[in-house]
């Protein structure tokens, strides 16, 4: 299912770049201000989720709620030592993301918490991707590929029915692959 999307989506020049060093400190500040959007705006929707969803669900969004405030200090920490402005406008792609999370309060729980399992599962897999000895976006990589984070998306991924939501999972990762584009291109 959509293996051309995922292989896109976690495998991209972006993630490449990162993980030979060849990536421009502009083309990462630019993704790491837009990530650091996008992780407000999930937080958001996170809990909004959280409020809706069935007992069984709670705690697995309920502790990842709690690690996208801790990620939000990480950000705060990252943008003073790299100088970077948090309070940036957001560029197109951190804005047709945040437009769907906006749709996903209105779809049925099980769709929802799918795209969110899809977004998290990506983030993992490009993360782990961007590994090597040699980067020096190495802290990077770490932050985003730890056991405990496996575990985080391990457990979304039982609550997940993404057989039965193509066309979401879909528009999920083509939204990640533009994502990692809207680093590499300003616009």
């Amino acid at each position: 299912m959509h293996d051309s999307l995922w292989n896109a989506a976690t495998r991209h020049p972006f993630l490449d770049a990162v993980r030979d060093g060849t990536i421009t400190a502009s083309a990462f500040d630019r993704w790491l201000v837009q990530d650091a959007l996008f992780v407000a705006d999930l937080l958001t929707f996170q809990a909004r989720l959280l409020a809706r969803a069935p007992r069984r669900a709670q705690a697995v969004l309920a502790g990842g709620c709690g690690a996208l405030v801790t990620e939000l200090d990480w950000f705060e920490d990252q943008a003073t030592r790299r100088r970077l402005q948090l309070e940036s406008q957001p560029l197109g792609a951190t804005l047709a993301y945040r437009e769907l999370l906006q749709r996903l309060d209105a779809a049925p729980y099980v769709a929802a918490v799918t795209a969110l399992w899809v977004i998290e599962q990506v983030y993992l897999l490009a993360w782990t991707s961007a590994a090597s000895d040699s980067t020096p976006f190495g802290e990077f990589v770490e932050h985003w590929s730890t056991p405990e984070f496996a575990a985080y998306v391990a457990a979304l991924g039982e609550l997940a029915t993404p057989d039965e939501h193509e066309e979401l999972v879909g528009d999920v990762l083509a939204l990640e692959v533009a994502f990692w584009d809207m680093a590499l291109n300003v616009g």
